[in-house]
């Protein structure tokens, strides 16, 4: 057995483009540790609708340019057999280590295997390679980025000519594409031959955010920004100089590329910790609001003002920017379909039919949302929000920040914040109250456990609250594809289960809804809000053995 695991990495070894990643697998073969290259070759990164992502290092279950070479050859094989051939690819990447090397070895792959490829100019948010797709015609792009996952992690996102992220049976399709490569010599790769953009792909992008502001609004909100050491920064700050708000407050210490992510335990706006420079640099400014993108610059997250809490900031949760969002868009008179994805709050499809105006539910991504048709908005609790589907066919925390900050700017000009018109949602629809409990695991076999407990045992009560029906939505159901989730109504609450698509984590997320009477009922429907939240964390976490 440790023969043929040595003979299995020497095999890799001998193929291996990356004098980096040879380096590091020869060493782990000289020194014989065959637990380690057990792990590194235990299988291979599975290809699956969030595409490949994975910790960087040697061996086929790393992120390396061995794997990402193998994927880009199956894309342009699947490519040429759907009738593709000479087709344009279009390939962006974010800073993170390795991503230009992954995005020149796709170029080359596409290149050789007779498709056209050109990549963006430099590393920009993942929406402006979203945009590019529709805007130069392409039949597929590929984004080079891990979004906010841990540094010595990237990934390999794939969009198609529809410029959504691609969704069964597609993603099986190439999966079996990318099996079939033989060895890697046999994948041409020419030195040369693709097109490297120039900036008049972004200068189109920017263009078109103007679109997503009511001509003539404010202009007024005063921002402090972050770009949590991605890629962010340039492209915000020149949307809003177009866009004619102040010039954003950056937080100097995340505001330039940086794949170590130096000052963050994890590079994303909702883990704990993540935004303390920003809250420091706020109580030095007294902007009216934060904003803060992920590095990939495809999230947005909120912050405002509140003395209630301590530092005086407090962090908006995804389902509320969701809310205030479509609230702002039905007051501009939005058309069309409001979409959400089932972990996302109920509260929007309220909002919706009070305007009466279409509404969707959609599985978890927004390879889902992006494909509801007459799309006007669409959004998911974790800080994503597609403002513009016409431009952007998927999340986009550019022009969802040039949209909060205009929301902000009308409302500054009333007298009145963010914060009031959660107020005013909640008098006009019920407390919508959501929270969730995520769980990292080290041992893939903890999820499914959890998961498989629950099925076999159903809670009957959470918080005291009656579960009055439990789905499994592994069978699928009338409005919905099959996806490994539970669902649980309860008496005025829901409970949502689910693996996470892209981190090792079990996602449960938790929803309330309180009745309020009038604006003195807030704090005490916001307290039961609170209490019946804890109890279902407690309750559930029980439940599922976490």
């Amino acid at each position: 057995m440790q023969h043929d695991l040595i003979a299995q990495a020497r095999t890799w070894l001998a193929e291996d483009p990356d004098p980096e990643t040879r380096d590091e697998l020869a060493a782990l073969i000289d020194a014989g540790d065959t637990a380690e290259l057990a792990v590194r070759f235990a299988g291979t990164l599975q290809f699956g609708t969030a595409g490949l992502r994975g910790e960087l290092g040697a061996g086929p279950m790393r992120m390396n340019r061995s794997v990402v070479i193998r994927a880009a050859a199956g894309l342009a094989a699947y490519l040429k057999a759907q009738g593709q051939e000479g087709g344009l690819v279009v390939i962006g990447y974010d800073a993170r280590y390795k991503s230009a090397d992954f995005a020149r070895d796709t170029a080359a792959v596409m290149t050789g295997a007779g498709l056209r490829a050109a990549v963006l100019p430099r590393p920009l948010p993942t929406p402006v390679l979203a945009y590019a797709i529709r805007h130069l015609g392409a039949v597929a792009g590929v984004e080079v980025t891990a979004s906010h996952n841990p540094p010595r992690d990237n990934g390999y996102k794939v969009y198609l000519g529809d410029g959504s992220q691609i969704v069964p049976p597609a993603d099986g399709e190439i999966a079996a594409a990318i099996a079939a490569v033989g060895p890697l010599a046999g994948v041409v790769r020419p030195e040369d031959g693709w097109e490297t953009l120039g900036e008049e792909v972004l200068d189109a992008y920017l263009a078109r955010t103007d679109a997503v502001l009511a001509s003539g609004s404010p202009r007024t909100a005063r921002t402090v920004y972050t770009a949590m050491h991605g890629v962010g920064t340039s492209v915000l700050t020149a949307a809003f100089a177009r866009a004619g708000f102040p010039e954003p407050v950056l937080v100097t210490e995340q505001a330039e590329p940086d794949p170590a992510f130096p000052t963050v335990a994890f590079p994303n706006p909702e883990e704990p910790g993540a935004m303390d420079l920003a809250f420091a640099t706020a109580r030095r400014a007294a902007p009216d609001l934060i904003i803060a993108n992920d590095p990939d610059a495809d999230r947005c997250a909120v912050a405002v003002p509140d003395t209630s809490v301590e530092g005086g900031w407090r962090m908006l949760r995804g389902d509320e920017v969701g809310a205030l969002l479509a609230a702002h868009l039905v007051e501009r008179g939005a058309t069309g379909v409001f979409a959400e994805s089932i972990v996302s709050s109920s509260l929007l499809g309220r909002i919706a039919e009070k305007a009466g105006l279409g509404y969707e539910e959609t599985l978890t991504g927004f390879k889902w949302i992006a494909r509801v048709d007459g799309l006007r908005y669409g959004y998911e609790e974790a800080l994503g929000y597609c403002v513009d589907p016409e431009g952007v066919r998927d999340k986009d925390g550019i022009t969802a920040a040039l949209l909060v900050a205009e929301l902000a700017s009308v409302l500054k000009e009333q007298g009145r914040t963010l914060l009031d018109l959660l107020d005013d949602l909640a008098l006009a629809h019920g407390l919508h109250a959501t929270d969730q409990l995520s769980v990292r695991v080290e041992d893939l076999s903890v999820i499914a456990d959890a998961m498989a407990r629950l099925r076999e045992q159903p809670p009957t009560a959470l918080a005291g609250l009656a579960v009055t029906s439990a789905e499994d939505l592994s069978q699928g159901t009338d409005r919905l594809p099959p996806t490994d989730g539970l669902r649980y109504q309860l008496e005025g609450a829901r409970v949502i289960v689910r693996p996470s698509g892209t981190e090792p984590k079990l996602k449960c997320y938790l929803e309330v809804v309180v009745p309020v009477a009038d604006a003195a009922g807030l704090p005490a429907a916001r307290a039961r809000g609170a209490e019946l939240l804890a109890g279902i964390k407690r309750d559930l976490a029980t439940a599922a053995g976490i």
